[in-house]
Formats: C-alpha cells, sequence, structure tokens
C-alpha cells in the first residue's frame, strides 16, 4: 500500500491509502511509451533505408561534382645520408642539387619502366607537376631564430630530408596506383643512377684484355697503361673517401678479401712496375709486332691525329696568350690608377663600393681565369709533345727491321712475350677480381642507406573524403526516414489511424 497526505482547506490533514497498480495506470500518460516508438521505426524500416541508400548516392554525386577539378597530391619523402652531402656535394665533390631527381633522364625512364606515354610533352607536364622541398625539423628552426635573435647570421642548413610532391589534376590519364608507382619509381631510378656512379666499379675499368682480342703487340703496351693509370686514380679517391668515411679506424678493409684499398694500391703499383713493365718492356726494346706493316701504318695515323691536337693546343694557347697579354697591360694602364684615385674624392653620399673598385674587381677576375687558362693551355701543349714524342720512339724502333740472322732471335721473343702475356692476363684479372670485391663490400657498407625513403608513399583527397561524403549522406538519409517514422508519416501509403 502507497499513503499519501491530504491538506484540507481547514489546515488539518490525513492520509489515504492508493494501491501501486492504480498509480502506475493513472501515471501512464506522463512516459514514453518505447514499444510504441520501436512499433513506428520498424513499421518505417523500409523507407528509412531507403532515404539513407537515397543519401548515400547523393553524397557521392555530391562529391564528384565539388572534387572533379580539383588537384590530386600524391607524396612521400626522400632521406640523403653520403659523404660530402652535409657540404651540399656528391662523393665527388660535385655539386648537390636537389631537382636531379627530377631530372629528364630519370622521368622518361621512369614512364619507360611502367609501360607509360613517353612523349615529350608528357614528360613535361610530370616535371611540371613534381615539387621537390627541404624539410627542416622545428628544433631546428628555432634554434636559427634563437641565432638570429642575438643578432648573428645563423649558418647555411642543408636538409638532408626531401619532401616529393606529384600533384596532377584528377582528370590527368593516371590512376592514384599509377601516380604512387611513378613516384616510387622516380626514386628508385635516381638511387640506381647514384649507385652506378659512386658505388659500383666503373665498367669502363678493368676490361683491358678484352679490349686486346686479337691486338698486335704495340697496342698491349698502349692500352694496359693507360687503363692501370686510371685503376690507379679510382683507388686513390677510394682510399681517400675511405679514409674521410672511417676516421677512427683510418681505413676500410674488406671482410671478404681481407684487403683495404691502400692495400690494392699497393698492389697496383707492384703489379705495374714489374709484371706488367716486364712484358712490356720486351715489345718495346725489340720492336716487337705481329704484322710490322700494319703497326707501322697505324703508328703513322696516331702520329697525324697527334700533330692535328698539337696544331689546335698550340693556336688555342697562342690566343689566350694573347689576351693574357692585352689584359695585363690594360690593368697596369687603368684600373689600378682609378682605384688609387678614387680616395681623394670624398663625396658623403658615395656608395661604399664604387665603380672604379667594381671594375678593379672584375679586370682582377677576368686575369684570374685568363691566367689559368694560359696554364691549362700550356699544359696541354706539353702533353701533347710528350705523347708525340713517345709514338715517335716507338715508330723509329718498329722501323728499324732485324737483320737476316735475328729471325729465329724474333720469334722466340715473340713466343716469350705471348706466353707471359697469359700470366699477366691471369695476375690482370685476379687484381681486378679483388678490386670489384673490396669495392662492393664498401659501398654495401657506405651507401647501403644513401638515398631511401622515410615516408610511404600516399596519394591524399581522394578516397577518404569520398568516403566520408557517402557516409555523411547515408547517415543524413537514416536519420530523416527514422524521422518521418517517429512523427507517423510513412512515404508510399496511407496515414496510420
Amino acid at each position: 500500500m502507497y499513503t499519501q497526505p491530504i491538506q484540507h482547506p481547514e489546515g488539518h490533514s490525513h492520509k489515504i491509502s492508493r494501491d501501486p497498480g492504480d498509480f502506475l495506470h493513472g501515471e501512464r500518460d506522463e512516459f514514453i511509451d518505447l514499444r510504441d516508438l520501436a512499433r513506428r521505426i520498424g513499421r518505417g524500416f523500409a523507407q528509412s533505408l531507403g532515404l539513407a541508400m537515397l543519401g548515400l548516392v547523393m553524397g557521392a554525386i555530391a562529391y564528384f561534382a565539388t572534387n572533379s577539378g580539383l588537384p590530386v597530391s600524391t607524396s612521400t619523402r626522400v632521406a640523403f645520408a653520403f659523404s660530402g652531402f652535409e657540404k651540399g656535394e656528391y662523393p665527388d665533390h660535385s655539386k648537390f642539387q636537389p631537382d636531379d631527381l627530377r631530372a629528364p633522364a630519370i622521368i622518361s625512364e621512369a614512364l619507360s619502366r611502367l609501360g607509360l606515354e613517353n612523349t615529350e610533352g608528357f614528360q613535361s607536364q610530370i616535371r611540371g607537376a613534381l615539387d621537390i622541398e627541404g624539410v627542416i625539423p622545428p628544433e631546428i628552426i628555432k634554434e636559427r631564430d634563437r641565432v638570429r635573435a642575438t643578432g648573428q647570421v645563423p649558418p647555411t642548413y642543408i636538409p638532408d630530408e626531401y619532401s616529393i610532391v606529384l600533384t596532377l589534376p584528377r582528370s590527368f590519364p593516371l590512376s592514384n596506383q599509377q601516380r604512387g608507382l611513378l613516384l616510387g619509381q622516380i626514386v628508385s631510378l635516381f638511387r640506381e643512377n647514384f649507385g652506378h656512379t659512386y658505388a659500383d666499379f666503373p665498367s669502363s675499368l678493368g676490361n683491358a684484355f678484352s679490349a686486346l682480342h686479337n691486338a698486335d703487340f704495340p697496342d698491349y703496351e698502349l692500352i694496359l697503361n693507360q687503363d692501370l693509370q686510371n685503376i690507379t686514380a679510382y683507388l686513390e679517391q677510394r682510399a681517400e673517401l675511405s679514409g674521410a668515411a672511417h676516421s677512427q679506424s683510418r681505413t676500410f678493409r674488406s671482410p671478404t678479401t681481407h684487403l683495404s684499398f691502400s692495400d690494392l694500391l699497393e698492389q697496383t703499383r707492384f703489379f705495374t712496375g714489374v709484371r706488367l713493365n716486364d712484358t712490356l718492356s720486351i715489345i718495346y726494346l725489340h720492336g716487337l709486332a705481329r704484322d710490322r706493316p700494319a703497326a707501322i701504318e697505324k703508328m703513322d695515323y696516331q702520329l697525324r691525329s697527334l700533330e692535328d691536337e698539337l696544331s689546335k693546343a698550340s693556336e688555342e694557347e697562342t690566343v689566350v696568350q694573347n689576351l693574357l697579354a692585352r689584359a695585363q697591360e690594360r690593368s697596369h694602364d687603368n684600373y689600378v690608377l682609378d682605384v688609387k684615385s678614387q680616395p681623394s674624392q670624398t663625396r658623403p653620399d658615395s656608395p661604399v663600393l664604387d665603380q672604379g673598385l667594381i671594375d678593379s674587381l672584375i679586370a682582377n677576375d677576368s686575369y684570374n681565369f685568363l691566367l689559368h687558362e694560359a696554364l691549362s693551355a700550356g699544359l696541354k701543349v706539353k702533353d701533347i709533345q710528350a705523347e708525340k714524342a713517345v709514338l715517335l720512339e716507338r715508330h723509329k724502333r718498329l722501323e728499324a727491321l732485324p737483320a737476316e740472322n735475328d729471325t729465329m732471335t724474333q720469334e722466340n721473343l715473340i713466343s716469350l712475350v705471348e706466353k707471359s702475356l697469359v700470366g699477366l692476363e691471369s695476375a690482370y684479372q685476379e687484381l681486378v677480381d679483388n678490386i670489384r670485391k673490396t669495392n662492393e663490400d664498401f659501398s654495401r657498407q657506405q651507401f647501403a642507406d644513401a638515398i631511401r625513403l622515410s615516408d610511404a608513399i600516399r596519394t591524399n583527397g581522394t578516397r577518404r573524403s569520398m568516403y566520408i561524403s557517402c557516409a555523411a549522406g547515408f547517415l543524413l538519409g537514416l536519420a530523416a526516414g527514422m524521422g518521418l517514422s517517429l512523427l507517423g508519416v510513412y512515404l508510399g501509403s496511407a496515414k496510420p489511424s
């Protein structure tokens, strides 16, 4: 039983008793009937679903109508880490340029590998759509702002990470997948070119005996000497690079060959000074040749070529020397006097650098340039003259025919040289193999992470935006259908009584 006090007008009160069932039935209208709401929503389920699907379609239509003309960006990040990059240089001290990533040769090769259109116009559109910018960490920006606030000039900062963005219209004839593959292929090709240039052993070296197949003896002297000079220069560069990269241990030693580049450099010099010269000296001193007339004709042609080069180099040297002489006369007569006379002309509004000083600086730069060119031209002439002198000496030895009683001696010398060349080729191949294996180990250690993707390749503003638009339309349609059902409005049927 439930008791409730009753207040009378006279101020007296007494309690009355009510049954709980009577209380519930009497107050039912004051509460929401959930069963009725569920019945209405269930009855309108079909129209709610239909409106939701209609909203989904309308959301998709609105998305394509508003976003069809907008560009689509495909982006990634590339990190660089190789010796010399902190100075803005490649390992060979040439200047690093971020635009090298979108070089025409790389774009063309990337399009060819993916089987895409490879016309000049298409390549130009791709190159114009690529944007490469350095990524500067926030802490670096704060540090530079702090330095600038103190009145100092912050040092030059070279980013080691770059953002690459390919921005093309949505209507461009490339799918989102193709755009991502194209961006990845561009970075991959740049990495391959870097490896071929700075990591791999040059394909032009170590192939001397392949080029000398069926060649005459005088050719061995020319080609082998040139090839070993190039190998020596390459090993000297590698020894310098490995020493700079391994400053703590001062050198790199291959785990495969157990040799350093300094060791290989010593082996190359020993091979040149002992094994090679032992064989080539016999060819040079005795003027050996399998086909003497053909060898003489070949040397005659080389001499004529050297004569032409020498004549051209001499003319260039003469022109540079004349220009240098004129620059010296003009510098003494005009520019020096002009600079000395400028301080006497005192004007309060005169600039710090007056015209006379600027002219003097230009004259000095021109003079230094001409001096460098004159030195280069003179050295070039001397090199050609030295090469010509050596070739003339070999030509004389070939023309000096052996005596009749020395024929057997010539045949014995040729047989001796042929046997010596077999052993020389074996030692040469062993040396080249050691250089290749050592270089592979060094490149694997030094350039493994020289160029790498530091972020995934992603395309923004496509599927996610479409899904959001379709989901919003679906929810709005579903809400509209459920709202009509709760109000008792059912599309396509009469209003329930």
